[in-house]
This record gives C-alpha cells, structure tokens and sequence, in this order.
C-alpha cells in the first residue's frame, strides 16, 4: 500500500520585456525546486533548470529578476525530461501537492498542453499562500519571504531560487499544521480562565 506523500514544488517562469508581449507568447518552466517527504522525512531533493523550447531566448528583465542566464537555461534538461521525473515522483504515493500561489500549477498545466503530454500529477492540491491567508485573517495574499519573515524566521536561501523557495514553503507549511494542530487541542476557556475569582469575592467579602 502507498504511503502518503508531500510533493513541495516552486518554478520559476520565463517572462516577456515590460510593456512587450510578443505574439503566442505564454510562461514557460526555466526552473524546478522540489522536496518531497515521506514520514515526515525528505526523500527527495529536485533542482534543476529547463531549457525553454518555444521561446528559447530568455529576455533581459527574466534574466536580470531571476539572476539566471541563458547558459543555464540552454544547459537545462528538457521539459519532457521533468515530466518524467514529476511522473515517477507522483506514482510513490498519496499525494498532496503544496505550492505557494496557483501560478505553478497553472502554468504547468499549460505547458503540459502546449507540449501535449499528460499532466504529471495526482492527489490533493493545495495552495499554501491561501491556507496561509485563511489561517491568519491576512485580506491581502502574502508574499511567501514575507510569510515566513511574519513568523519570526528567515526564508531558506535565496528567493526566487526555486530549491530556496521550495524549502522556504516547506518550512511554512510545517509552522502552520504545528499552529493548527495546537488551535485543535486547545481547550474551550471556562468563565473561571476570564475571570479572576479570587478578586471578585475580595470584592464580595
């Protein structure tokens, strides 16, 4: 029988200049950071970068926000090459998909379809940012380094780095199913926990 398993995945994407759209153009996967766990134990560390095949040049503002370059993404391994990977990956277990923002498995998907391959995986999926957001109360989406900063700790490595991220998200999830669990068992307060007894017959005696 399968054991369940956490899949923690963040990809950085390809962008267009600013104020510049070329014709057909869409996101493409330039980036894969992923964990994956098991009994609360990592079983994998993924990360590598994807070479682009529909726009193969990556512009100066996607190179310049994501510090990557155009040698990394051209020394990339192929999109179907990670689909092969996430494949194997997503028939190990019971999966629950965890990403900070819907924007992953969006583009994912889209690039799946473009490719025509099958979309990798199956399970539960689950976008951290608006548990978060649930959790807290927060109107606004937070930014995941903002996230984790709000819980007094630092984000794992460097952001926008999608290993980094990945592990950053992780972090977070675990900080917010420690919190849920501990909200779970909390025990209703009696009038007695509001109210300091002792002063109220003082003030009776």
């Amino acid at each position: 029988m399968k054991g369940s398993q956490l899949i923690i995945i963040d990809f950085e994407f390809s962008m267009p200049e600013r104020h510049q759209n070329p014709r057909g153009f869409f996101p493409e996967i330039i980036e894969t950071g992923l964990v994956a766990v098991q009994n609360g134990k990592v079983t994998d560390k993924f990360s590598s970068y994807v070479k682009p095949a529909a726009f193969p040049v990556l512009t100066k503002r996607c190179k310049q926000f994501l510090s990557i370059s155009q040698q990394d993404v051209d020394n990339g391994i192929p999109f179907h090459s990670l689909i092969q990977y996430l494949s194997e990956l997503n028939r190990r277990g019971k999966n629950k998909i965890i990403t900070w923002g819907n924007m992953d498995m969006k583009v994912l998907r889209n690039n799946c379809s473009k490719a025509g391959i099958s979309f990798p995986f199956t399970g539960e999926f689950i976008d951290l940012s608006m548990e978060y957001k649930r959790f807290f109360g927060d109107q606004n989406q937070t930014g995941l380094w903002k996230a984790v900063q709000e819980y007094g700790r630092e984000g794992v490595g460097k952001h926008h780095k999608a290993l980094d991220d990945a592990l950053t998200t992780y972090h977070i999830y675990k900080l917010v199913e420690k919190d849920k669990k501990y909200l779970d068992k909390a025990e209703p307060t009696t009038i007695g926990d509001r109210i300091d007894l002792s002063k109220l017959f003082n003030q009776m005696a």
